[in-house]
């Protein structure tokens, strides 16, 4: 039974609430670890689900060493599919819909200076002078576009050369849940992006390329993991002792947005976030940045 249970619940997701990959596989992996918990404890027929069989699971994660941040996904997770299994007459009442969420601690996103951003950038541009090599002036575009547009690393790997539109200097990007959402982009990015498109593209073009923007070293859409790569390489540059990625070129786009004054719902839309709540975690990290300035630079900080 609880094959076809997760092959059906996988199916909802996918099919209905049209979630990600990476998300299916996060929900189906915890539905998977409580219903091994399930079994553990006894729990022979699924309508014998009580909440305090949740609340065993997660205090076994718990014990496990488990995060309150990931403690608090799954204790979501699970209502998430207590509600679908009550719905389609799995459970009698949805009995994870009165689960308390563990309160997660929220930490700050690391955030480049603006300072720090620039130098990054300028060390791929000097790159590009050196080498003069397609796979210098590529990274330099991809750089360029993440910090640009605070997109994700996902969305810049499924962009289409039909996606750019230079007379409006935006970018279309397929988001979370196949949103689509159009993003603003200033002239460095689209300058380093017609670099690269029609300076140093087709050396690496293939039958295999298609329309994708950015392409690897055998011509096909260039691999997720290749383009942080990119990004961790770039970083370097500024002498962090962090390894920096593609999400900290977001959330420095989304802060620097905001320390420059632009609304929050602006930077929500920008972003492609769901709900405004996700979004103002940038407004305490600018004004942690601003306390912090504030205490290194005034006379009496």
């Amino acid at each position: 039974m609880s094959a076809a249970l997760i092959t059906q619940y996988e199916e909802h997701l996918a099919l209905v609430r049209n979630l990600s990959d990476n998300s299916i596989k996060g929900y189906v992996t915890d539905l998977e670890s409580f219903l091994k918990h399930m079994e553990k404890l006894g729990i022979v027929e699924f309508n014998q689900l009580e909440i305090e069989h949740i609340r065993s699971w997660l205090a076994n994660q718990q014990i496990k060493g488990g995060a309150r941040t990931t403690l608090s996904r799954r204790a979501t997770s699970i209502r998430l599919f207590t509600k679908w299994a009550t719905k389609n007459g799995y459970l009698a009442k949805d009995v994870g819909a009165t689960l308390a969420t563990p309160k997660a601690h929220r930490t700050l996103p690391d955030v480049l200076s603006v300072s720090d951003a620039t130098t990054a950038m300028d060390s791929l541009a000097t790159r590009v002078a050196e080498e003069e090599s397609s796979m210098s002036i590529r990274d330099c575009a991809i750089v360029e576009l993440l910090y640009a547009t605070g997109a994700r690393v996902s969305e810049l790997c499924g962009l289409d050369l039909g996606d750019i539109d230079r007379q409006r200097s935006t970018i279309k990007v397929m988001g979370k849940g196949s949103k689509e959402r159009i993003v603003p982009i200033g002239q460095p990015a689209i300058a380093a992006l017609d670099n690269w498109i029609n300076n140093a593209r087709a050396e690496l073009a293939s039958q295999s390329s298609g329309s994708a923007v950015f392409i690897g070293s055998r011509g096909k859409r260039i691999d997720q993991r290749v383009a942080r790569s990119v990004v961790y390489q770039a970083m370097e540059a500024i002498g962090s002792d962090k390894k920096l990625g593609p999400h900290t070129l977001r959330h420095s786009a989304a802060t620097h947005l905001l320390e420059g004054g632009a609304d929050l719902r602006t930077v929500q839309e920008i972003l492609g976030h769901s709900s405004l709540a996700t979004t103002q975690i940038y407004t305490h990290v600018a004004r942690a940045r601003l306390q912090s300035l504030h205490g290194t630079h005034h006379p009496r900080g």
